[in-house]
């Protein structure tokens, strides 16, 4: 017996230690995985009771919420779906993904939001990447044309929202959108989607952040001039504050600019967002945000983390395009991120949670609406980068066809 713990012990010594955290991580994020599969299907199952409608949140009494088609977040769970079926290739899972991506497929031809991009790439981009469904590849044409319906050349940008008080309103959230752009000119051969994409992400870096890299909810521009009129927001603590999910949202957008088109200017703001979120004082130990960096409350107001989970992946992607110190940074928060994420205080049991997997997220405190439930996207990121981090940790390339 003491033989036997003689050689263990001096196999534990032998093994690096941070080969040991890898495959630990690695057993984690498998778990959570498998729990994500159990809970999307017992989601599943009972979205199948509500025709035409997808999963969006839980009310005060803790009753599911869903949404219409049309609503911004209708496209994460069938593009959760898909990322589950490709981890596991269950067929059952495919099953699923495709009964709610079909759900959506009206929103190919939306053109009164932006948010048709978060809709269809989600869910049919997801789809095609990895089942090459060539029916799925029209619909990704077809919402990339409706979507280049909302730029205005003048701007040099998407237009976000219809029928506010601001002249011509251009949100963060709005960069999240441009990768359908990118890929539909992949997809097609037609430049200008792609032309329109690196437009609408150069006057954004222009107008929209602050020199401490932080980034302003909204800039309403003037049609006439192209000039930048006003900068606000609508989710966030105040106008000078910085909302935690337009960082992130900036965060992830950027990066991705970076990888559909290798101009370095792109790469380097998402090192000044990542900078402002890493230095930031008011991040936590445990790298979740409170729901906006500059509310007077902390520590006493919630977390977001959908957040969270958005700069997880963001920080796993940006990873692979930095020197070796930055990149060894950036993993260790995502890592540190993932164990919070997978931890009781933001992981839900199974089966309740209304059958999300995060809790704790908030969608608009300042209009008093989802706030401290689970949302859709939240669970979308997560899942996202937990593959993400295993295909590090496995040795695979993130983006196989990276242009």
């Amino acid at each position: 017996m003491l033989r036997k713990y003689f050689w263990g012990l001096l196999l534990l010594l032998y093994i690096p230690i941070g080969q040991i955290q890898a495959e630990s991580l690695l057993s984690l994020i498998d778990h959570n995985l498998n729990f994500a599969i159990k809970q999307d299907s017992l989601m599943a199952i009972t979205m199948l009771n509500h025709p035409g409608r997808l999963p969006q949140t839980i009310d005060k009494q803790g009753n599911l919420v869903t949404c219409s088609p049309s609503w911004w977040v209708s496209g994460f769970f069938s593009g959760s779906l898909w990322y589950l079926y490709e981890y596991s290739k269950d067929n059952q899972l495919k099953s699923y993904a495709e009964t709610f991506t079909q759900r959506v497929a009206s929103q190919q031809y939306t053109t009164d939001t932006h948010d048709v991009g978060f809709i269809i790439n989600c869910s049919f981009g997801n789809g095609y990447r990895i089942t090459g469904n060539s029916a799925y590849k029209k619909v990704l044409e077809n919402a990339a044309h409706s979507l280049s319906t909302r730029f205005n050349p003048v701007v040099g940008c998407i237009r976000s929202w219809n029928g506010t008080k601001w002249e011509y309103p251009v949100i963060i959230d709005n960069m999240m959108n441009l990768e359908l752009m990118f890929n539909a000119t992949h997809l097609s051969g037609d430049k200008r989607y792609e032309q329109i994409a690196i437009s609408h992400a150069n006057k954004t870096l222009e107008n929209q952040f602050r020199p401490n890299g932080s980034c302003f909810h909204l800039v309403s521009y003037d049609t006439i001039t192209g000039r930048a009129i006003a900068h606000k927001t609508v989710q966030g603590y105040s106008d000078s504050s910085s909302w935690a999910r337009g960082q992130a949202w900036a965060l992830y957008a950027y990066t991705m600019c970076y990888r559909k088109t290798g101009n370095s200017k792109y790469l380097d703001q998402a090192e000044k967002v990542a900078s402002f979120i890493l230095n930031n004082p008011h991040l936590p130990k445990d790298k979740i945000p409170y729901w906006d960096f500059d509310d007077p409350a902390i520590p006493h107001t919630y977390r977001d983390a959908s957040a969270g989970a958005v700069m997880c992946s963001a920080f796993i992607e940006l990873s692979q395009y930095v020197p070796k110190k930055a990149s060894k940074e950036y993993l260790h928060v995502a890592a540190m991120q993932i164990r919070t994420l997978s931890s009781p205080v933001f992981r839900a049991q199974l089966g309740s949670n209304g059958d999300f997997i995060l809790m704790h997220s908030v969608g608009s405190l300042p209009g008093h609406t989802e706030v401290d439930v689970p949302l859709s996207y939240a669970d979308y990121y997560y899942i996202e980068a937990l593959l993400r981090y295993r295909k590090l940790l496995l040795g695979e390339p993130l983006f196989p066809h990276k242009r």
